[in-house]
């Protein structure tokens, strides 16, 4: 009876006191993008994660603690003897609503296998904190990142940024805004990334061409539901999310990759010219026809690794 009574008095007091509940979307994954191209791009493959000797990885280290729970990140390490000594920090995607860091598997392996050591951050996401929570976590993963560098063999000034999609946007904007001080957990923070790595993120928001699809739907686009209203409601705040706004003399030197849709990487144009005038080195890239998703599936992938490897190691000392 009195283990009974324990028990009771056990479940009375976690009902009490129920634990944090938050809000998850997993309507992106890559089974249902793989379904979706698998008819429309014959030859797609889903490719696996295949570490090679002296490769390692690490999971789950925490990089930031909220008042309800922590962040986390992975990390990939490449072999010691091939170790090119240049960091990746890598957001991914997925509509700023959903996604996973473990989305960035097979190209953080990919990447570390060319000498790289990737660092994979979760971040809060539109249906847990809208903007700009997530662009204050990746912050703070780069702030993380730069200072526990010489754990990893690097050095704080060798530590670039990178995205995908949304996730590229994101790295885009925190990049670019370090000079106007935004999206800081504390004044002095230093998120300086020596390249940007943008795959297919949207660059400026208010050109007719990023209206078009990321305003489409009004208040309900997944754009809108992040930023908090369309973009006739909350136009200031559209334009503080584009990274075209901060682009200037001390952005960084940047890759911008596109799958060939050229609405992903709307303003582009106009961050390639300023860029150019002030003599930091940029490339742009494209491909002729292929998915969204190009970091997720071959045969585009080896592609979007080598394009990486090329702009990272040829980066200015």
């Amino acid at each position: 009876m009195k283990t009974v009574l324990r028990c009771a008095a056990l479940i009375g007091l976690l009902l009490a006191c129920p634990l944090m509940a938050r809000t998850v979307d997993d309507s992106y994954t890559i089974a249902s993008r793989f379904e979706r191209y698998r008819s429309l791009y014959p030859g797609i493959a889903w490719p696996a994660v295949a570490p090679v000797p002296g490769e390692t990885m690490l999971f789950d280290r925490a990089y930031k603690t909220l008042p309800d729970r922590a962040l986390h990140l992975d990390i990939f390490r490449p072999a010691p003897d091939h170790a090119r000594h240049q960091g990746l920090v890598l957001v991914h995607g997925g509509a700023w609503r959903s996604g996973s860091k473990a989305h960035f598997y097979v190209l953080a392996d990919r990447l570390a296998q060319r000498g790289y050591t990737v660092f994979l951050p979760e971040y809060r996401l539109s249906p847990e904190a809208p903007f700009p929570a997530g662009l204050i976590d990746v912050n703070d993963a780069m702030v993380w990142v730069k200072s526990h560098a010489a754990e990893f063999g690097l050095s704080p000034g060798r530590i670039a940024l990178g995205g995908a999609s949304s996730g590229g946007q994101m790295a885009s904007l925190v990049a670019y805004s370090q000079a106007a001080g935004l999206f800081r957990s504390k004044p002095d923070d230093d998120r300086r990334a020596n390249a940007l790595i943008d795959i297919d993120g949207v660059l400026d928001f208010t050109t007719p061409q990023a209206l078009q699809f990321e305003n489409a739907s009004g208040a309900a686009s997944s754009a809108a539901k992040w930023l908090g209203g369309a973009y006739e409601q909350v136009p200031a705040r559209w334009k503080e999310a584009s990274a075209a706004t901060y682009v200037g003399p001390t952005s960084p030197p940047t890759l911008i990759i596109s799958s060939g849709n050229a609405h992903f990487t709307a303003g582009k144009d106009q961050v390639i010219a300023t860029l150019q005038a002030s003599h930091i080195p940029v490339r742009w890239y494209a491909f002729e026809k292929a998915p969204h998703d190009v970091w997720l599936f071959e045969p585009w992938l080896p592609t979007v690794v080598d394009q990486i490897d090329n702009f990272l190691k040829n980066l200015p000392e």
